[in-house]
């Protein structure tokens, strides 16, 4: 496994795989991997004959305040995780690599981005496309494999790829979860022994909303008070939102039918957490 800083190094590497006639995997990451980045690393080594992991904490998707200059970082711990799970290269550029001095141009969406997480994180999709967009033309991969837990995220990307016809396939990957049931996330670390436990009403919440939808309740406003109910019983969670939407749209939707997104994104002290359930009702 090699590990490369620059653009060009990364471009001379997959023209060499391009010649071979290889098929390329991409899983983009800001690194400080756990198990969740891992099964997704696995999953595109098994569809690919070779497997890129970029590690770089986009500075243009943080907003003023968040948490980029702690955000956590670890390259020899990752560096030693993406070999056992089979990648090829590690691409962990510095930023000025991703944004040059005099660098003025960014992706932008409407419509998906204006829900959920962008309406509480107003810059926050625009770093996202234009850091995934700059990957892509990098990499220029032919599978890129994203998480699930953030879903908002990964319905942006499929849009933005077809909008911008991209010839990538984009592959959404389940959940990962503690075995207590919280959401594998590199922010979970922040979180201190009474957070932790705190934590769990995330999970609680998802779960008894996801199975009142299965058990026939389609009434959203009910389900969405019903986990409210549940998340406000912990005297450490703040919430930020709990909706459910449309999965193509992102727009709030009354009755549960169709594709559907539960998210909630809820502040245990000062880390901010996210977790979903998605369903096709029939």
């Amino acid at each position: 496994m090699e590990i490369v800083s620059t653009v060009s190094d990364a471009r001379k590497i997959i023209k060499e795989w391009k010649k071979k006639g290889l098929k390329t995997g991409l899983v983009p990451t800001m690194g400080y991997l756990h198990e969740g980045h891992l099964s997704l690393i696995k999953k595109a080594v098994s569809e690919n004959d070779r497997v890129v992991v970029s590690i770089f904490v986009n500075p243009t998707q943080f907003g003023p305040g968040e948490d980029y200059e702690t955000y956590p970082r670890d390259i020899n711990k990752d560096s030693a995780l993406c070999e056992s799970a089979g990648a090829d290269l590690i691409f962990h550029p510095e930023a000025s690599e991703m944004y040059p001095d005099g660098s003025c141009t960014y992706v932008n969406m409407t419509g998906l981005t204006d829900a959920l997480c962008g309406r509480s994180r107003p810059t926050h999709f625009q770093g996202v496309c234009t850091v995934v967009s700059k990957l892509f033309n990098i990499i220029t991969p032919d599978n890129a494999y994203f998480g699930m837990k953030d879903a908002q995220q990964l319905a942006v990307i499929k849009r933005m790829v077809s909008d911008l016809n991209f010839d990538i396939n984009i592959v959404g990957c389940p959940i990962i979860r503690e075995s207590d049931g919280l959401a594998k996330s590199s922010r979970n670390t922040y979180l201190n022994a009474e957070e932790r436990k705190a934590a769990l009403i995330l999970q609680k919440s998802i779960f008894f909303g996801e199975s009142l939808v299965k058990k026939g309740e389609r009434d959203a406003a009910f389900v969405i008070n019903s986990m409210k109910e549940i998340i406000e019983s912990e005297p450490l969670a703040k919430i930020d939102y709990v909706e459910i939407v449309d999965m193509n749209t992102m727009k709030n939707v009354s009755v549960i039918q169709g594709e559907i997104l539960c998210a909630i994104a809820v502040y245990i002290g000062k880390t901010r957490l996210i977790d979903n359930f998605i369903l096709n009702i029939c």
